[in-house]
Formats: C-alpha cells, structure tokens, sequence
C-alpha cells in the first residue's frame, strides 16, 4: 500500500513537470510577449495624457538610471513624478537636481509618515495627487526603461487590449550567485499561484509593483491607495479591489521594455521575498498551501530518488521501476526550470542548482508563516511595522 501511494505521488510530479516543459515551449503563443516598438506616425494624436509615478526612499544608487530612463521616453507630453519617502541619503539632492534639469520632474518630500499608512503607500498616494495624466504607471525607483519605446509600446497594448489596469511582470537583473539561483525559484512560486494565464482569464486578481498601469479612472474607483494604506503588498491589494470594481486587469511578460535589480544581498533576498510571501497571500494557510505544493513537486521525486537508489531498506523498491520515474521526475523538472531560467535572462546551467533555490524559496515561505504569526511584523526600508502600522525606525535587514 505504501509502495503504490508513493508510486501514484512520484507520477503526478513526473506528469506535472512533463506539462510544464510543454507549456514553457508555447507560453508565448498563450500569453503574447510584448516588446518595444515605436509608434505610427498618427498615433500621437491619439495618445492619452500619461504620468509616471515613483516613490523613492534611499535609492540613491538607483533614482538617476530610472529618471534618466524615463526621459529618454519617446511619450508626448510625459509628466514625471517622483516622491522622496523619507531618505537618510542622497536621494533628495538628486530628485532635485534632475528636477532643475528637466521641467518634465515633479518632485515632492515626504517627511514624516502618517498613522496607519505603509510607507511606499502614502508616497505613491502623494504622487498620485500631484499627477495630472489620465493615465498613471506606477513603478519603482531601482526599475531602468531598458527602450524609448517602453511606455508608448505599453499605453498602445493596454488600449488594444481593453485594459484598465495593465501590469507588466519585470526582467531581473541578477548579478550575484544567491540571486541567479534563488530568484526564478521565488518567482516560479509567484506564478504559480497568478500566473497572467490565470488572472487574464479573471480567474484570480495579480499585478507587479514594478510597472503597473492603469486609467486615473481605474484607480479612483478602487479607492488609490488609500484603501491599501495598510497592506504590504499593495499591488496586489489593488487588483484585487480592482477585480471587485469591475475594471478588467491585464498582466503580461515583457521582453527589453524594463528591468530590476531586486535585492543586492542575500539579507535582501531573504527579507524581501518574506515580505512578498506574506502580503501577497490572503491567509497563513494559503502559505501553507504554497509549502504543500513546493515540497510535494519539488523534494518529493529527488527524495524517492536517493532513497530507493541509495538506502538499503528502499531498494527493493527499485527493480518495480520508482527510482526510474523518480529519477525521470527529477530530470523534467531541471529541464523545466532551465528553460525558466533562460526566460528570467538567467543562464541555463543555473537551472540545474534549481532544488537549492527551491530551499532557500521554502525558508522564505516559513518565514513568511512566522511573521504572520507575530502580527505580520517585519522590518522593511528602515520602519518596523506590525499588521502595516509603523512601529519605529530601525535599520532595516
């Protein structure tokens, strides 16, 4: 009975794996990429109003490239408007010398943060009061426009698409070890549970903090940022109040439009993805669902392939054919994740160290349970908040 249980949970993950790979091949024909391209020659009559929003708290090292990005932009009549959120660095002093540069830059200070607010809520909030486009982009400060096209290639899909709220999933910029292996790992995670199949099909509600676009009136009536004021993951939180308004959401891969560096350190990596894991399920047992999933398809078949190849009291298992299935489960599931890993512009041979990044991903999500645990408390940007009220300031991880 053991041997049959354990054959038919080995087969699943073998199954699942095969289709995946399959689905990788052709997710471009299901889910379109979208890639830059300069406009028609009349399409800037046409062109509605457009505000990008930024807000930036110690982003010294990154608010220039993203500026810089966005005035490259080929957009007619671009307002930009970047909100300083508190920053102990040079962050202020290059707001406003990019302002005095360009008359295209508003920029605004937050100095202290209000009762009951997230910090990036509030400065997105008083961005989105000083903005004047009928469209807004949201994005963030460590984010680069990688063409001049970006913002013209995405204003033009959302309104051929009939969307109101278009989000647009990054390419990440990984530089070290920890993050080439760790960071397709989370993000398979992610896309599991919204994937742009799933949320184009209204099937559930997602969007990226990263890029996010979407009419002015969109974002009125969910309510801005006010009524995520105390979320996590706002972005989240506001397709899901999107959804419920009944604005169509939209997310889809994008190829050379932008890019992001998320996390520079492992510290980073680990506290970041907490955060991610517990804003953006909406109960602790939907974490630990996540854990159900990661586990079984992951360390399920490498587990039952050790064991039956390797341990004596196993290996009578072994000749019925487990350890094959096991170990074919095994190879399906590198293969997959090589080719997830070429997509996230990572080199495949990283996809093979996948099982360790599926480690580090699983830590993250019994981080997340903990945290929740404790009230939702964490450190994020040098606050502490508890249940997305801030505590105190205090260097963050």
């Amino acid at each position: 009975m053991l041997y049959w249980s354990i054959y038919i949970l080995v087969s699943g993950t073998l199954a699942t794996w095969a289709t995946r790979l399959v689905l990788l091949n052709v997710i471009d024909r299901i889910v379109p990429t979208l890639r830059p391209a300069p406009g028609g020659a009349n399409e800037t009559v046409a062109r509605p109003s457009l505000s990008v929003l930024v807000a930036a708290k110690d982003e010294a090292a990154n608010i220039e490239a993203c500026v810089r990005s966005l005035f490259d932009q080929d957009y007619p009549g671009l307002e930009i408007v970047c909100v300083d959120d508190r920053s102990a660095d040079d962050t202020p002093e290059i707001l406003r010398r990019l302002a005095a540069e360009d008359a295209r830059l508003k920029y605004a200070s937050v100095t202290s943060l209000p009762d009951g607010w997230f910090g990036k809520n509030n400065a997105m909030r008083q961005a989105a009061e000083l903005a004047t486009g009928d469209w807004l982009c949201f994005t963030d400060a460590d984010c680069v426009m990688e063409s001049p096209h970006t913002l013209s290639t995405s204003v033009r899909h959302a309104t051929e698409a009939g969307a109101d709220f278009l989000s647009i999933l990054p390419e990440h910029e990984a530089v070290s070890t920890w993050e080439r292996i760790v960071q397709p790992a989370c993000s398979a995670v992610m896309m599991l549970w919204f994937s742009p199949i799933a949320v184009n099909r209204g099937r559930v509600a997602y969007a990226n903090g990263a890029f996010m676009l979407m009419r002015r009136s969109c974002y009125d009536a969910m309510g801005g940022h006010a009524a995520v004021r105390q979320e996590i993951n706002e972005d989240i939180h506001l397709a899901r109040r999107a959804r419920a308004a009944g604005q169509r959401l939209v997310v889809t891969a994008g190829r050379g439009l932008y890019s992001v560096r998320m996390y520079d350190t492992f510290a980073r990596l680990w506290s970041g993805w907490t955060r991610i894991f517990a804003g953006s399920f909406a109960k602790k047992w939907h974490i630990v669902r996540a854990i159900v999933v990661l586990s079984y398809f992951t360390f399920l078949p490498w587990s039952v392939f050790v064991l039956t190849a390797s341990v004596p009291a196993w290996r009578e298992y072994a000749w019925t054919g487990l350890t094959t299935i096991a170990a074919a489960s095994c190879f399906f599931q590198l293969a997959t994740m090589s080719l997830l890993y070429r997509l996230c512009r990572i080199s495949m041979a990283y996809g093979i160290l996948y099982p360790f990044g599926a480690v580090i991903a699983l830590g993250t999500l019994l981080n997340a349970i903990k945290c929740a645990a404790a009230g939702g408390s964490f450190t994020w940007r040098g606050t502490r908040y508890r249940n997305g009220v801030a505590e105190s300031s205090k260097e963050a991880a």
